[in-house]
């Protein structure tokens, strides 16, 4: 973010199933950057920076579905479930999260 004056890495980008939003996973700001993909032209614009509620977010995942992000924030040991928005693409904490010890990688397998 322009405004963030820390060390900050990227450790995580995705595409939405849609192909509309783009995430991005911000070490050091402790956000996931999301933005909007022009269809037309492939810009992005920013939509959102939002907490991951945790420390260092190492990985995130977009379930198949496409209607939830997890996201696991390494240093402080939790994966964080976030509703995604349809239609603006913006991500808002669902409130459930689990413990789980130094998360670096969350993955969706089918069965």
């Amino acid at each position: 973010p322009g405004d963030f004056t820390g060390e900050n890495n990227d450790a995580e980008i995705f595409v939405h199933p849609s192909g509309k939003f783009l995430y991005g996973s911000n070490r050091g700001h402790d956000t996931i950057a999301v933005f909007s993909i022009d269809q037309q032209k492939g810009i992005l614009a920013s939509v959102q920076d939002v907490s991951t509620g945790g420390k260092e977010p190492r990985s995130f995942a977009i379930d198949p579905t496409g209607k939830y992000l997890f996201a696991a924030n390494q240093n402080s040991n939790t994966i964080v479930l976030f509703h995604i928005d349809p239609k603006s693409g913006r991500l808002t904490p669902t409130g459930e999260s689990v413990n789980v010890g130094s998360p670096v990688c969350v993955l969706f397998v089918a069965r």
